[in-house]
């Protein structure tokens, strides 16, 4: 039995304006050098824009968005006796939706030309309608 003691499961907070705490994930991942006002801008231009889009409310598309993209197993490398073999192993749902969140904006920071809130809008608005490739990385390992 160890000495340590157990981590203590932190709970994320929530954001100001939809008081959801997915939409405070995504403005952490979005974070840079610190600039969290900017972040929360960033996601509330998409928000604000994906509701004129669809006309429908932005965190239940974005919900569907993450939900579409959240992987259900991956693949980890265990070493069995001299080789190494990629075993597949389920995730869990809160490291499953870090993985989308991630996937998400590593594919709007990719894509150049546009700005990055009009990037975010539009892969969590092509995801929700799964027309966007983020499902072939799905299939992929992490």
């Amino acid at each position: 039995m160890s000495r340590r003691g157990t981590a203590e499961e932190k709970t994320a907070k929530s954001d100001p304006i939809y008081r959801n705490r997915l939409v405070n994930m995504l403005v952490n991942r979005i974070l840079k050098h610190g600039k969290k006002s900017l972040a929360y801008q960033i996601i509330y231009r998409a928000m604000k824009k994906i509701q004129q889009k669809t006309e429908t409310n932005p965190l239940s598309v974005l919900r569907q968005a993450i939900r579409g993209v959240t992987p259900d197993i991956a693949v980890k490398a265990r070493r069995v006796g001299g080789s190494t073999h990629q075993v597949p192993i389920e995730i869990g749902s809160t490291q499953g939706k870090a993985l989308a969140i991630r996937w998400l904006l590593a594919a709007s920071r990719k894509t150049s030309g546009s700005k990055y809130g009009f990037q975010i809008k539009f892969r969590i608005s092509g995801c929700c309608q799964r027309e966007w490739r983020c499902h072939t990385q799905k299939g992929r390992d992490s």
